[in-house]
């Protein structure tokens, strides 16, 4: 399930990306993001991170470092 979606996003890092004016405000890119978030946090999850990421990649943001955040373990008690 995964791999279906992180194929369109390796089409655009190899086909689009390469030829497009812009530059990725952040460190790791917005796709390659994308992709860390998917294959670590599950399909769902990770395209919520990506949205989220890809929304926050504007001119009135300065960017920076911003890795796919860790998963958080909860305490019952």
């Amino acid at each position: 399930m995964k791999r279906l979606f992180i194929f369109p996003i390796r089409l655009y890092q190899k086909h689009i990306s390469p030829y497009s004016s812009s530059a990725c405000r952040f460190q790791p890119t917005c796709s390659q993001y994308a992709i860390e978030a998917i294959e670590t946090r599950g399909v769902i999850k990770g395209l919520l991170l990506a949205v989220y990421r890809i929304l926050r990649c504007n001119p009135f943001c300065k960017g920076g470092y911003d890795p796919v955040p860790e998963k958080s373990i909860r305490k019952k008690g």
